[in-house]
């Protein structure tokens, strides 16, 4: 088990030490799924990337923009919401933690209702 707000204070402090103003740590792998706790000084920003199937970023601490090519989403401390599906930034607008929950892969899911099993006996 992790204790975010441990991990928050880590990042933090690992950020202000940093050059670039910015840590991460993977704290959690589990097949397709990743956590990661992303912690930006004030200023700080991740550039333009490509955005994984499905991602959720949830504001630890701190104020952040989301930056798409054509708009933006200011996120604050307790807010969920889903990555932009197109390439995006991150800007940091006060020092921030933010927790990104990633899925690398999706597997097809098949339609309609479960198939039965037959019980042998």
């Amino acid at each position: 088990m992790n204790d975010l707000n441990a991990l928050v204070r880590d990042q933090l402090d690992d950020a202000r030490a940093s050059a670039h103003g910015r840590s991460a740590h993977l704290f959690l792998h589990d097949g397709p799924l990743r956590q990661t706790v992303i912690a930006l000084i004030a200023g700080a920003s991740l550039d333009e990337h490509n955005t994984p199937p499905a991602a959720s970023l949830q504001v630890l601490k701190g104020r952040v923009r989301v930056i798409q090519a054509h708009t933006s989403q200011e996120l604050r401390a307790g807010q969920v919401a889903a990555i932009p599906r197109e390439r995006h930034g991150l800007l940091a607008l006060e020092d921030s933690a933010v927790l990104l929950t990633a899925v690398l892969t999706l597997e097809p899911r098949p339609l309609g209702p479960p198939p039965l099993v037959a019980v042998r006996g």
